[in-house]
């Protein structure tokens, strides 16, 4: 049987079925943003860059038949777009191999590629998602700490007013996976659930969340630093002035503030639970201002937070100074935005062989094939531009371990 060449359009079309399939934090969030970059190509965007996000405007309720007319005020997030890939090089021989014997290599390019995607977006995560559960870093190992980690999780996410619609997902790191499966062994469930967690050995999705377990969880290391008081009555925004700090407080660091209680993002009535912000840029020793997100808000219809910090009292660190644990991420879909768009395709000739781009769920890939003519060589390019953007941060909540 004579070999089938193997083409850019081959390999793009297989290439991109292979990553999507690897994919784990990223199968899970929201993809329609390319739709604006794919419509607008001739804007001629290019690894930097930037679209901006329109997140939709909130209004107050009024009470009673006069009419109080309200501004409207559109928010926006940036989504900043980034290149990669990686390179494949085969001898002439090798280039009239079958696509059966291209499949191992491109699944170890591919998984190279997918790992990049997913370990970016979940390192966004890190540093933008400001709930934070399990503070303790204890280990949900039994089934009273496995089912009230998984209700903890859905609990804020009810708070923070993320729909029930089967779109909640929970990326575990390797050991909180490992302690939930142990945890809910003896949880009933169905046989099937059962069997198929049993023969994997990764948890099944239940309890309102779809799970994934993903190596590339990242780990945070809080800083240095104890906490020292609020300096300044009456403080909103996303910079706080505390006393000087001895130590450092550093990037993805939650914090609470003393007074300062969530409210429902509908109601704005509180939570009866103090909010939490995550540290946004490091904090070198004798520093006197901290950047957080969310940006505090205590009216008006973005109100997310009771009150201002009170002046003279201590902030808290969630979770001790100078220690690294996992950040799993419970979420919503639209917690997180996740842009793959096509690039630009070269035209043939001045080198170029071949050149193939592929679109499946969202996803864009483009193989380019180009020879090295001095040493017999053809060599594929994969590449991929894509962006991340925590586009509703409050509708995700870390759990350490």
């Amino acid at each position: 049987m004579s070999n089938s060449l193997v083409t850019c359009s081959i390999v793009a079309k297989e290439s991109l079925a292979i990553l999507e399939n690897m994919l784990g934090f990223a199968a899970n969030v929201n993809r329609d943003w390319q739709d604006e970059f794919t419509g607008n190509m001739a804007r001629g965007y290019a690894p930097g860059s930037t679209i901006n996000i329109k997140k939709p405007p909130r209004y107050t309720y009024r009470a009673g038949r006069v009419a109080v007319p309200q501004s409207t005020t559109e928010s926006t997030i940036p989504l900043v777009l980034s290149q990669g890939g990686t390179d494949l090089n085969f001898t002439s021989f090798e280039r009239t191999l079958s696509l059966t014997k291209l499949e191992s290599k491109l699944q170890a390019a591919m998984a190279t590629v997918a790992n990049e995607i997913d370990r970016q977006g979940l390192d966004l995560a890190r540093t933008s998602v400001f709930n934070l559960l399990n503070p303790n870093y204890t280990a949900p190992n039994t089934q009273a700490l496995a089912i009230a980690a998984v209700t903890g999780i859905n609990q804020r996410l009810d708070e923070m007013g993320a729909p029930r619609d089967k779109q909640r997902a929970l990326t575990l790191s390797p050991a909180l996976n490992a302690n939930f499966v142990t945890g809910f062994a003896g949880l009933f469930n169905g046989q099937a659930k059962l069997t198929e967690q049993y023969g994997s050995g990764v948890m099944v999705d239940s309890l309102g969340l779809s799970y994934h377990m993903d190596q590339n969880v990242a780990t945070q290391t809080n800083g240095t630093a104890a906490a020292t008081n609020i300096s300044g009555a009456n403080q909103t925004g996303s910079a706080i002035t505390v006393a000087a700090i001895t130590g450092t407080l550093t990037k993805g660091q939650v914090i609470t503030l003393p007074g300062v209680f969530a409210v429902n993002p509908q109601s704005r009535q509180s939570t009866g639970t103090l909010a939490q912000f995550v540290i946004t840029a490091d904090v070198a020793t004798t520093g006197t201002t901290i950047n957080v997100s969310p940006a505090l808000v205590t009216s008006g219809p973005f109100q997310n937070v009771t009150a201002s910090p009170t002046n003279g009292q201590p902030f808290v660190l969630v979770g001790a100074a100078s220690t690294s644990y996992t950040t799993s991420v419970g979420y919503h879909k639209d917690a997180f935005t996740l842009a793959c768009v096509p690039m630009w395709a070269p035209p043939g000739g001045k080198g170029v062989i071949d050149v193939a781009q592929e679109s499946y769920k969202g996803m864009n890939l483009k193989v380019t094939e180009f020879y090295d003519g001095v040493n017999d060589n053809s060599i594929m390019r994969i590449d991929v531009l894509f962006g991340w953007a925590a586009t509703y941060p409050e509708l995700a909540v870390k759990y350490a371990l």
